[in-house]
């Protein structure tokens, strides 16, 4: 941007100079001519008394001599009788010409001024002044010359100028473009300092207003998650006071140690939604993870008497997720099979790697999704539930640069597979400082 306005400044001053330049050249150039002319015309009219009184050719010999023209050998007096004193350069027919009126003529090497001059008894001498074409340019170049400099000066003046007003306002630009990028990427500390001219100003301005109120608006969201997270506490409570209650066979022990991790959960999501601002990056092991909860989910699979396998979640895999979010996405996905399956229905998750793109995939043998393309829609459901569990799994997914794909499995129902990068899909901005404020919002 910061070129073009550079360039769009040295076309238009370029064009305004030549078309004041070019005119004023010429201008200059005719006035040299008309100067030298003049002169000429100067000279010739001095010999008009030496010849109104005497027509001897001695006489005007030494009058022509006396002349700057003459002592150049420029001059010539063509006297009534035919006599010429001087050296002459126009043809006899310009000469006839000449004796109505003054006339320039156009000679070899320059132009000659031929002046008629009348005298007594209706007789007429006739004056020639040569005009070399070095008199008719004189200071015509070193006046060019100063013009050019001037011009020269005026855009190299007007490039600098805009120069300045382009670079306040590409920088200004940038600064709202990184701001913009820092915020999209979840950094919602981030302010603009409005510079530029007004138009920028006013945008950087709505920039601020915006991230505020995406800042407030989050942080009632972590509030109201948090809040509807603990009202779970009451009911988990009761259910806890009734497990105890069951006595001391493997069941009861079953659910005591479900509702201990279901506790654990609830207090995880009530941890998270409190925590204002975005956390650190973290990574973790998928591998172990997938192992840890597939044991958690084994026990109501063994209940509901569903055959389930995991392949491929040997050793250690890391992706750049916090553990808890791709164990929240995990128990997503794995949850929508014992809730939209029967009982019996056979499960598959598989952990697959290949050139830095780690795929958690989940089949099952159910009936699979009615709508492939609303499946990963937040908040949409045909199965009658809130359509949120895919949605967690496809914001997990896409927080490394990957996707969420839902289709048919080769079991017959669903398949879900979560891409996960293991190097993130673009650079992750800086964390910048609330400038306004002098300090991170914490």
């Amino acid at each position: 941007m910061r070129r073009t306005v550079v360039l769009v400044a040295l076309a238009v001053t370029s064009m305004v100079a030549l078309a004041f330049l070019i005119p004023l050249g010429l201008m200059i150039r005719e006035m040299a001519r008309d100067q030298a002319m003049s002169d000429a015309e100067r000279q010739a009219v001095a010999l008009a008394p030496v010849l109104a009184t005497t027509d001897d050719r001695g006489l005007v010999g030494k009058a022509v001599a006396s002349t700057r023209a003459g002592q150049l050998n420029r001059l010539a007096v063509h006297l009534p009788g035919g006599e010429v004193v001087g050296t002459t350069r126009v043809s006899a027919a310009e000469l006839a010409r000449a004796h109505a009126r003054a006339v320039t003529v156009e000679v070899p090497g320059g132009a000659a001024f031929v002046q008629p001059i009348a005298l007594d008894g209706g007789r007429t001498a006739v004056v020639e002044v040569f005009v070399a074409e070095a008199d008719q340019v004189r200071g015509v170049w070193r006046s060019w010359m100063v013009l050019g400099a001037v011009g020269l000066l005026l855009v190299i003046g007007s490039l600098l100028v805009a120069d300045r007003l382009a670079a306040q306002t590409v920088r200004a630009t940038i600064r709202l473009a990184e701001a913009s990028s820092a915020l999209g990427a979840g950094d919602l500390a981030v302010r603009v300092d409005p510079s530029g001219p007004p138009e920028l100003v006013a945008a950087g301005r709505a920039f601020n207003t915006m991230a505020d109120r995406v800042r407030q608006l989050l942080a009632a969201e972590r509030e109201m998650a948090a809040d509807l997270s603990h009202r779970l506490r009451t009911p988990l409570t009761a259910l806890r006071l009734n497990a105890e209650a069951l006595g001391d066979d493997q069941a009861a022990e079953q659910t005591r140690i479900a509702i201990d991790r279901l506790e654990r959960e609830v207090d995880l999501v009530i941890t998270s939604a409190r925590r204002a601002g975005p956390r650190e990056d973290a990574d973790c092991d998928v591998a172990a993870l997938l192992r840890e909860r597939l044991e958690f989910w084994s026990a109501l699979a063994e209940d509901q008497q569903r055959p389930w396998s995991l392949r491929g979640a040997d050793g250690s895999v890391i992706v750049p997720v916090p553990a808890a979010e791709l164990a929240a996405s995990v128990d997503a996905v794995v949850g929508n099979v014992f809730r939209h399956t029967p009982e019996r229905t056979e499960f598959v998750v598989s952990l697959q790697r290949n050139d830095g793109v780690v795929g958690v995939i989940v089949e099952d043998a159910g009936p699979g999704v009615a709508e492939l393309s609303e499946a990963v829609e937040r908040g949409r459901s045909s199965a009658g539930s809130t359509g949120l569990g895919l949605d967690i799994a496809r914001r997990v997914a896409e927080s490394t640069g990957g996707r969420l794909a839902v289709d048919r499995s080769s079991l017959g129902g669903a398949r879900v597979c979560m891409w996960l990068w293991q190097r993130p899909a673009a650079p992750r901005p800086n964390r910048r400082r609330d400038r306004r404020r002098g300090r991170p919002i914490r």
